[in-house]
C-alpha cells in the first residue's frame, strides 16, 4: 500500500513538500489553523483540513496516528511546532519530520522526540553561499560535521579526461560517486569513464577538501 503523508502548516515550506509528494503520487493530507491556505491547498493535496494541531482531539479525530509520515513545517510559532510535536509522539506516530527555526528549537525538537528535523532556510543558506563560490557548484549537501556532497558541473580542466587523468582523488581527497549525464546516471563510475561537456559529477569528501575543489573549479 502507497505511504500516507500528512502535513501540519501550509506555509511556503509545507505547501512545496506536500505538492511535491502529491506530484509523485502520494496520498497528502493538508493541515492548517488558516482556512485561506487551506483553500489554496485544495489543488495539491489529497485532502485539506482546517484544524488546530495543538489540540489533540482534533488530530485524534482526523486519525493522525494512521499515517505513515507526518511533517511539521509550522513557520514562526515554535510554541505550536513543539506542542504539536509533542501530540503527535503520544499519539503514537510512526514518524515525525519537524522544521526548525534555528539549531536550539532543533535541539528541543530532538528531545522530545522528533525523528528528523529539518533546516530549510539554513540549508538554502548554505546553498547559495556554496552556489556563490563557485557557479558551477550547483547542489550542496551537509551529510554530517565533517563530511558533505556536492554536485559540480565539469569544468574545462575535466572534460574529455577519465576520471583517473582528472585525478580528484589524488588532488582533493574526495570520490566521484556518480555521473550524470542528461537523464542518466553513472553509478560508481570506473577510473576509465570520460568525461563530457554538461556532465554533472556528484562528489563526496571531508568539507574542507570540498572547498579546495569549489574554489578550483
Amino acid at each position: 500500500m502507497a505511504k500516507q503523508y500528512a502535513v501540519i502548516g501550509m506555509g511556503r515550506f509545507g505547501t512545496s513538500v506536500a505538492s511535491e509528494l502529491y506530484e509523485m503520487g502520494y496520498e497528502v493530507l493538508g493541515i492548517d489553523t488558516n482556512e485561506d491556505k487551506i483553500q489554496d491547498a485544495v489543488d495539491f493535496v489529497t485532502h485539506a483540513v482546517t484544524a488546530d494541531s495543538t489540540d489533540d482531539n482534533a488530530l485524534k479525530a482526523l486519525g493522525i496516528r494512521n499515517f505513515d509520515v507526518v511533517v511539521v513545517a509550522i513557520g514562526a510559532d515554535i510554541q505550536a511546532s513543539i506542542l504539536t510535536t509533542l501530540i503527535l509522539k503520544e499519539l503514537g506516530v510512526k514518524k515525525i519530520v519537524v522544521k526548525a527555526q534555528n539549531e536550539l528549537h532543533g535541539k528541543v525538537l530532538t528531545k522530545i522526540g522528533a525523528d528528523k528535523v529539518v533546516y530549510p532556510e539554513r540549508d538554502m543558506g548554505i546553498r547559495v553561499a556554496h552556489n556563490l563560490i563557485s557557479p558551477n557548484i550547483l547542489d550542496y549537501i551537509e551529510l554530517s560535521p565533517e563530511y558533505s556532497m556536492i554536485e559540480i558541473v565539469a569544468n574545462h580542466k575535466m572534460v574529455g579526461k577519465t576520471l583517473q587523468e582528472t585525478d580528484i582523488r589524488k588532488k582533493y581527497g574526495c570520490t566521484v560517486m556518480a555521473i550524470k549525464r542528461g537523464e542518466d546516471i553513472n553509478i560508481s563510475p570506473l577510473a576509465n569513464d570520460r568525461i563530457d561537456q554538461g556532465d554533472i559529477l556528484v562528489v563526496i569528501g571531508k568539507n574542507d577538501d570540498l572547498q579546495t575543489l569549489e574554489e578550483e573549479a
